[in-house]
């Protein structure tokens, strides 16, 4: 699968389980060229997401929504993923 597939799938996917408002995803996989998750295949991104599912939720939880969206996708595709995770609210002041 590509990294333009996987960007695909990340955003299929957490848009069914949260229906954000917004969600940007950067491809950094060129940055970790030659590690180890490179070479077997999975990417490296950055997902920024804004959803009403993130309210009243700590960073923890909001992450964990995170993850269990992309499910099975974080055992294959995915080798790495930084999140940042906002409600609609705080996202008026990034």
């Amino acid at each position: 699968m590509s990294n333009s597939d996987r960007i695909t799938l990340i955003r299929e996917r957490l848009t069914a389980a949260l229906s954000p408002a917004k969600v940007d995803i950067i491809d950094d996989s060129h940055k970790h060229a030659g590690h180890a998750g490179a070479r077997g295949g999975g990417g490296h991104f950055t997902v920024t997401i804004v959803a009403d599912a993130f309210e009243g939720k700590g960073l923890l939880q909001r992450h964990r929504m995170v993850y269990a969206a992309l499910d099975s996708a974080m055992q294959s595709e995915i080798h790495a993923l930084s999140i940042q995770a906002y409600t609609p609210q705080e996202s008026t002041s990034l």
